[in-house]
């Protein structure tokens, strides 16, 4: 059996280096569990018992329209089948890919834990009717005034430093530590998929790691 050095030695240098990122991939799509549970500034809001066998933890953009997709078509499906079930634990993490993903994002976390999600949902829901318009930031307003924000809280939310420094800081991490370049990318249990996945595509990757 010839050893991998010898393999090298055979292939020359620049084959080597050809066969070793062909080689890599597979390794490099997964990351530590516990590099990624870490949390940012601002900590996680999960969805799902803590002690479930399976987390996912999505990085998404609010104005990626791949990732209204996502939870406009997966989400409720997900949700029902493995997150209320107690089977699945989900993070959805900030990656805003313009500042007006950024501001959505505070927005969702200037109001406590609990209107995370519900904020979020409602934007990706409504993504049309504030990203793609002529005023963002006024379709927004009137948006978040449906959510209880006061034009007051809106305009404080959005000139809180301390927030945007933190929501950004997440999606650095993400950057830096986990390689994430496109939203939305999921990590189920440390394995990477990038892309707006089906339900039928997440069931492949969940069922095996829930013995299903």
């Amino acid at each position: 059996m010839i050893t991998r050095r010898q393999t090298l030695q055979l292939l020359g240098t620049a084959a080597a280096a050809a066969y070793l990122a062909t080689s890599l991939p597979a390794f490099a799509q997964n990351v530590s569990v516990q590099d990624l549970a870490v949390q940012g500034p601002l900590g996680d809001v999960a969805l799902g018992p803590e002690n479930a066998k399976v987390t996912i933890i999505e990085y998404a953009s609010l104005t990626c329209s791949h990732c209204a997709n996502f939870h406009k078509n997966t989400w409720p499906e997900l949700k029902k089948r493995y997150i209320d079930t107690g089977k699945v634990r989900f993070v959805l993490r900030e990656f805003p890919l313009d500042p007006l993903a950024t501001a959505g994002f505070m927005l969702a976390r200037c109001d406590g834990n609990d209107k995370y999600y519900p904020i979020t949902d409602l934007l990706f829901e409504q993504q049309r009717n504030w990203a793609f318009v002529d005023k963002p930031l006024d379709a927004l307003r009137s948006l978040m005034r449906q959510a209880g924000f006061s034009q007051e809280k809106f305009e404080a939310c959005l000139k809180d430093q301390k927030l945007y420094d933190a929501v950004n800081a997440v999606k650095n991490r993400g950057m830096e530590q986990f390689r994430v370049d496109s939203t939305p990318t999921f990590f189920i249990n440390g394995q990477r998929h990038p892309g707006s996945l089906s339900i039928d595509e997440i069931e492949k990757v969940i069922k095996p790691m829930l013995g299903e």
